[in-house]
């Protein structure tokens, strides 16, 4: 069976493709700092009779980053890396005149130096899989400018550029930085507590990124409301 690993995966998006990929029958190495919730998960994923090892931790450590990618050689590899573990840099959001620059700093941490990281773990196994894939999960505000959003913007534009990067330097993989627009997620609403207004539930966008591993189109960047609308 193919082997994935996900950080991020406790629930929101994370967990979403987490079913979807076990209801496919893959195999999962699962990362999240809240153990129990994490242990939750990994219990209701391996209903689909697939082997699922769950790592609470932070991705920005080097040790469970290994601790990632060991348990997913036990189970045969890695064909799919998954960069879902976000972290805002603020929450609410702020301003950048009132950004707090440990929270930037943790932002750059979790959001790209750690995925980098764990690619950089990753890459023999990832290498040697015959259908290796890594998925960035990016954000609009990578691309767009809007107030309170620059700090997580900016980290999720420097994981963008990563991605094409690594695109270009590992071209027998796939490398696919995934906007996945708006989501009524946990994240979401740490980083904007007033917005009420009704949002797409994660699963809602899952297919998007089930037809890049379907399709392998080129590396690159893509928006889940266009894969999902089939342009």
């Amino acid at each position: 069976m193919p082997v994935a690993i996900i950080t991020g995966a406790s629930k929101g998006l994370g967990r979403a493709l987490a079913e979807a990929l076990a209801a496919r029958g893959w195999d999962l190495v699962l990362d999240a700092r809240t153990a129990e919730v994490l242990k939750e998960t990994a219990a209701a994923l391996a209903g689909h009779g697939t082997r699922v090892t769950a790592l609470p931790g932070d991705v920005t450590d080097l040790a469970h980053r290994s601790e990632l990618v060991a348990a997913a050689w036990r189970l045969g590899g890695v064909d799919l890396l998954v960069s879902n573990a976000s972290a805002l840099g603020a929450e609410p959001l702020a301003r950048l005149e009132g950004l707090p620059l440990d929270g930037l700093r943790r932002a750059l941490e979790v959001n790209v130096v750690a995925a980098l990281g764990l690619v950089q773990e990753a890459l023999p196994l990832l290498r040697a899989s015959e259908a290796g894939a890594v998925i960035t999960v990016s954000s609009d505000a990578a691309a767009e400018a809007y107030e309170t959003w620059g700090g997580y913007g900016a980290s999720k534009a420097a994981l963008d550029h990563l991605a094409a990067v690594l695109g270009e330097e590992e071209p027998r993989l796939r490398v696919w930085a995934v906007d996945p627009g708006d989501m009524a997620t946990d994240l979401y609403a740490a980083a904007v507590p007033d917005d009420g207004d009704p949002r797409p539930e994660p699963a809602s966008v899952v297919p998007a990124f089930l037809r890049l591993l379907d399709e392998r189109p080129a590396s690159g960047r893509y928006g889940a409301p266009s894969l999902l609308e089939g342009r």
